[in-house]
């Protein structure tokens, strides 16, 4: 009994993930309060991020690891790092062109074909190939916040998200950030530029901050893999 509870506290985390994912979706789709909706949405992403960061911790530590929980968890990082961000760039492109909004669907469906072949996958435990979903989910935040206060024409967005979309699916191998040598600044030195990159466009940007990274991000790893 007290072992079937441990092996499933990592999927009840991960269940947290989805659950938070499915308000970011909720939120993203309101009709307004006293805060912006996709503000609130975005806060329930950043709790779904907390979650699948625990998940796995927690797994490791219980040595509660299972196949059950690998597929458990890549159905809530679709919910919440694929169908929520999309949802909220549906809703801002949607007070433009309904048509064009829908393009904001292909997130969550590439992103879905991204997760699978993860699965399947036994060489992305050190490097990716093709941009991680969390990592999509952390452009668009950043995007759709700098989107919702500054306009740009929908056709930008439309090829954003065609590029991201595929940027998730192709061969092209992105490192990660976990560092086995942490002295070794010629083996890391793509991993430590990205952390310090990162707070600063955050510090001076905000949120939109989060996007740039993500694009040095992608920058990086085909500098990386050209080396």
């Amino acid at each position: 009994m007290i072992k079937a509870i441990r092996n499933n506290i990592p999927n009840a985390i991960t269940s947290l993930n989805l659950f938070f994912g499915c308000m970011a979706c909720i939120a993203a789709l309101s009709n307004g309060c006293l805060v912006a909706p996709y503000i609130i949405a975005i806060n329930y992403i950043a709790l779904s991020a907390v979650a699948d960061f625990l998940d796995g911790l927690v797994a490791r530590w219980l040595h509660a690891v299972s196949a059950i929980g690998k597929e458990l968890d890549s159905l809530a990082d679709l919910v919440s790092f694929g169908l929520a961000p999309a949802l909220i760039l549906y809703s801002k492109m949607n007070q433009y062109d309904d048509l064009l909004a829908l393009f904001a669907l292909l997130l969550p469906v590439f992103g879905a074909l991204r997760l699978a072949r993860f699965n399947v996958d036994t060489n992305q435990a050190t490097t990716f190939t093709g941009l991680p979903i969390p990592a999509n989910a952390i452009f668009w935040i950043g995007f759709t916040d700098w989107y919702y206060q500054y306009d740009c024409p929908v056709w930008i967005v439309v090829l954003l998200i065609v590029v991201m979309s595929l940027l998730m699916v192709c061969p092209l191998r992105m490192f990660s950030l976990k560092m086995h040598n942490l002295s070794s600044l010629k083996e890391n030195w793509a991993q430590y530029l990205q952390i310090v990159a990162t707070v600063a466009f955050v510090v001076l940007m905000g949120l939109p901050g989060l996007a740039a990274a993500i694009a040095l991000y992608v920058l990086l790893s085909i500098i990386k893999r050209e080396k």
